[in-house]
């Protein structure tokens, strides 16, 4: 799995999302970044279920790709990464607005709840293009990798940071977790959304709190932090001793897959969310995916990355480990316990949402009310196994499944080029 991954996160999704985000920046007349405060015009005009939906997704996309992400990929890609991550960043904001844009447009009412993302418009997006059975056996092979996406990437991922932070009882944690999930999940998407719009602001206000005293407690120090990402980023020390450039290779890898980890642009999940939403403009809700990836990797994701650069802790024996004692250098042992709260109740937030994409994929294949109780049998045991299977186990399933479904998403958004504009 490892060598599919090097290949897919590498090379191939690095080079399609670059290129993509590119091509669809010049169709969209780059209006988000030359237009700026027209574009938080339409944000702030948007309808307030449009708010309510992006609560949904930024509870998708905040959580361990914003903490643990960051400092994996600084763990294994070096202070380089970042710099890919902001890359990536800049590439998905056009995609994230392309593939809402595409959700809001194809998505499809079912009694009161509007039901969308990328299955739905690949299928009815693309059955004129090349085919119907083409076009459905392509949206059936996405919702698979969704469901696949949902149980690693939101779940193990999530759980096995989390639970990271009680190596004593993992188990117990697990089954705490699981019962917890259970109650939120329940309720179906208006619970979700409404436990996501009361905890995901709180949670994002807390942190960036936290991570500005830090700061500015070292502000001196941030330029040479900076000069670091920059100068890593493109350095072809680390690769001297190594094949083709295999140290850049892994900057990029870990910049990218981190980056896509925590904004999920271009993966077709939070499509799911905003489709929900009861906006009726295509173009406010989409401008609202913007937002999400900026507060998620260019802010939140920096913040993080900046805390870490500047107090280098030694002894850090992972990721979480590695944050922790990033912030108790300056905060102290209680903001440790802060930041480890934080992480959990972010976790939490985004495996409840995933449970809903996961939810959402299945109901595209089968309406079959027993294959979900199933899957929500599974769902709830993966939280279980997820406190304590290996970490690295765990990075390369997330990997393989992120980088799969995206570059099927990808390439079907490339198709769909001429269905999404901006006003």
């Amino acid at each position: 799995m490892e060598f599919f991954n090097s290949f897919l996160c590498g090379m191939l999704m690095p080079f399609l999302l670059v290129t993509l985000g590119i091509l669809f920046a010049i169709k969209l007349k780059f209006f988000y970044v030359l237009h700026p405060i027209r574009t938080l015009k339409t944000i702030k005009n948007g309808q307030k279920e449009g708010f309510k939906s992006l609560s949904v997704a930024l509870a998708g996309t905040l959580g361990v790709g914003n903490i643990i992400g960051v400092s994996s990929a600084i763990l294994f890609g070096g202070a380089g990464s970042i710099f890919w991550m902001w890359v990536s960043a800049l590439c998905a904001m056009s995609i994230k607005y392309a593939e809402v844009y595409l959700a809001m447009i194809f998505r499809q009412r079912n009694k009161d709840t509007f039901h969308g993302g990328a299955p739905y418009y690949i299928k009815n997006g693309l059955k004129k293009r090349v085919g119907a059975s083409k076009a459905y056996s392509l949206s059936v092979i996405f919702a698979i990798f969704c469901i696949l996406n949902s149980l690693t990437t939101g779940n193990l991922v999530q759980i096995n940071s989390a639970s990271s932070l009680f190596p004593s009882y993992p188990l117990v944690f697990g089954a705490l977790f699981a019962l917890f999930s259970l109650l939120a999940i329940r309720g179906g998407i208006k619970r979700i959304s409404t436990v996501s719009s009361v905890l995901i602001p709180v949670l994002t206000i807390c942190y960036v709190a936290l991570c500005s005293i830090v700061i500015f407690s070292q502000i001196r120090g941030v330029p040479n932090v900076f000069k670091k990402i920059i100068t890593d980023a493109f350095s072809f020390k680390s690769a001297v001793s190594g094949f083709l450039c295999h140290g850049i290779s892994a900057t990029v890898r870990y910049g990218v897959c981190r980056g896509v980890l925590s904004n999920e642009a271009g993966c077709g999940t939070s499509p799911a969310a905003h489709a929900s939403s009861e906006c009726t403009d295509p173009h406010s809700q989409a401008c609202l995916g913007i937002f999400e990836v900026f507060v998620d990797t260019i802010l939140l994701c920096t913040l993080t990355a900046i805390v870490i650069l500047l107090n280098k802790p030694t002894g850090a024996l992972g990721a979480m480990d590695l944050v922790i004692s990033s912030f108790k250098s300056v905060l102290g042992q209680l903001g440790g316990q802060i930041i480890a709260l934080i992480s959990v109740l972010f976790a939490f937030a985004t495996v409840i949402c995933q449970y809903f994409y996961g939810t959402e994929a299945l109901n595209y294949i089968s309406k079959n009310k027993k294959i979900k109780q199933v899957f929500l049998f599974l769902f709830l045991l993966v939280i279980i196994i997820g406190s304590v299977i290996p970490m690295s186990l765990m990075w390369q399933i997330s990997d393989f499944s992120i980088a799969a479904m995206t570059i099927l998403n990808l390439f079907c958004l490339f198709l769909l080029r001429n269905h999404f504009y901006s006003k």
